[in-house]
């Protein structure tokens, strides 16, 4: 229990800087001794230092003899931006190791954890293993499928309009919900419409929140059209594989999101329901190709909902 516990909060601090860090993984990491935190750490912008490197500064002596709890299997090669993390973890005398999920990068899988143990640290791995995949999802999605997780965002009614028949939208959702949306904009590099809700809409896409201004995403263009300053166009879903960033938020409109559902490119599902009722309005989402109800059925699983103001979030993840 001790150990899930520490874990969890080894985790919580790696998603402090999601969306911030790639090409290298957001990761937590939690230095215990005698059952007191002596350092943390998380990966800084642009990923380095890593959260190993930060912990163990914030822990110096009092490291030696600890445990040490990472998101992520330490490092074992030597970067030109920074000395390898089981190499820093051996030197500090760190007495074991608890790892939630092994690095896919080849340079280091499986290898940190054994130079770990060549020194005599005791490591432990698979350790909320589950929600070390949620937190650090675009990194490995970037490894495994060679493009950043996507996060479709859709705010609707009851009856799943995102806007009146002529078109207006302002506002379906309330205060509480439309500040949530912004507090996901800045977690993730890129965010993208397509030509339809820029041409309506001219969104700024940026995040309004207080202490987060300066995250706000890159703004990304589904168009075939030419250049616009101050967006990435690009002329395909797929595309996306082409970006920089491991997170892309998908907001609209109906015809985007039924393209990156089409192309089965979607692997999380963001939905803002109003308790309004609009009958017909404008659907949320085109058609994505569907021949039969039972194709759609097992596609998607419920992972977190809450209620914000009077308004309902629910975030479903890809089985």
């Amino acid at each position: 229990m001790e150990d899930r516990r520490w874990m969890a909060a080894a985790l919580a601090i790696g998603e402090r800087p999601r969306g911030r860090t790639a090409p290298n993984p957001n990761v937590g990491c939690v230095i215990v001794a005698r059952g007191v935190v002596v350092g943390r750490g998380w990966t800084q912008v642009g990923g380095r230092p890593h959260a190993e490197a930060m912990a163990l500064a914030a822990a110096g002596e009092a490291a030696r003899g600890a445990t040490a709890y990472v998101t992520l299997e330490p490092c074992a090669h030597v970067s030109p931006r920074g000395p390898a993390c089981s190499d820093l973890l051996v030197a500090a005398g760190i007495a074991r190791v608890v790892v939630a999920i092994e690095d896919p990068d080849p340079r280091t899988l499986g290898a940190g954890s054994a130079r770990l143990r060549a020194a005599g640290i005791a490591v432990e791995t698979g350790v909320l293993a589950v929600e070390a995949r949620r937190v650090m999802a675009g990194f490995l999605a970037r490894r495994a499928l060679g493009r950043p997780q996507v996060t479709l965002k859709l705010a609707t009614s009851l009856d799943g309009c995102i806007a009146l028949a002529d078109g207006r939208s302002r506002w379906i959702t309330g205060p509480e919900a439309r500040a949530h949306v912004h507090l996901e904009r800045s977690r993730h590099e890129a965010i993208l419409i397509g030509r339809g809700t820029y041409d309506a809409d001219s969104p700024s896409l940026d995040v309004r929140l207080a202490g987060l201004a300066d995250r706000s995403p890159a703004r990304i263009l589904l168009s075939r059209g030419g250049p616009i300053p101050g967006w990435t166009v690009i002329d395909a879903p797929a595309a996306i594989a082409t970006l920089t960033g491991d997170h892309v938020l998908v907001e609209g409109g109906a015809r985007t999101a039924a393209a990156f559902l089409y192309e089965d490119l979607v692997d999380r599902l963001l939905l803002y329901r109003a308790p309004i009722l609009i009958g017909g309005g404008r659907a949320s989402v085109g058609d994505i190709g569907l021949a039969d109800l039972a194709d759609a059925h097992g596609r998607w699983r419920l992972h977190d909902t809450r209620m914000l103001g009077s308004d309902r979030v629910e975030v479903y993840e890809r089985n």
